[in-house]
């Protein structure tokens, strides 16, 4: 009859944790498209949302930048993500936005890009603003191999608008801080765990 030790349970997981994560990651909340999706074809289709056709756009540059991932910490390759945004003066490039603010003929307004193999991506945009009702904020969708599509929104800490925006105020302080950044010296880093 064999004995089961201690030292015998201790190895297993060791070795288990050693090929697959011991842990499980907090899924980032999920949040809604908003009614600002584009929906139609753009000239330039690409992770750089602050300069379209040369021309840069208004507003504070701002580098976003993370990983998608399982819960399990896993990178998510291939992934497509896309962001989308107002302007510097808080309007989309969308013709339901009625916002009398002239677009930002510099600011492309959504990217796309692809998660590398491990998991990594990055836009080059502009600082979120605030605009009627609502916090500054980017929003994120992204689709990958065998998922559904998952959509979010992410939110700059600090901003006074955090506490009044609909959608921010129904968070748990626990959501709050994994949708809540603190850009450092132009850069955000934001990475999106996937349910």
């Amino acid at each position: 009859m064999k004995t089961f030790s201690a030292t015998t349970a201790l190895a297993a997981w060791i070795a288990a944790c050693s090929a697959l994560p011991c842990f499980a990651l907090d899924p980032t909340p999920g949040q809604v498209r908003g009614p600002f999706y584009p929906n139609s074809a753009l000239d330039e289709r690409d992770a750089n949302l602050a300069q379209v056709a040369g021309r840069a756009a208004l507003g504070t540059p701002l580098t976003v930048r993370g990983r998608v991932l399982t819960r399990g910490g896993a990178p998510v390759a291939g992934a497509q993500v896309e962001l989308w945004q107002a302007d510097a003066q808080g309007r989309y490039h969308h013709p339901a936005d009625d916002s009398p603010a002239t677009p930002d003929p510099g600011f492309q307004g959504w990217g796309e890009t692809v998660t590398g193999p491990q998991g990594h991506y990055e836009f080059r945009t502009i600082l979120p603003v605030p605009y009627s009702g609502r916090a500054p904020h980017l929003h994120f969708l992204v689709r990958a191999a065998g998922r559904p599509e998952f959509v979010t929104q992410m939110y700059v800490a600090g901003n006074a608008e955090n506490e009044g925006d609909f959608l921010y105020s129904r968070l748990s302080a626990a959501e709050r801080a994994r949708l809540t950044v603190r850009p450092n010296k132009g850069i955000a880093s934001f990475d999106i765990v996937l349910p």
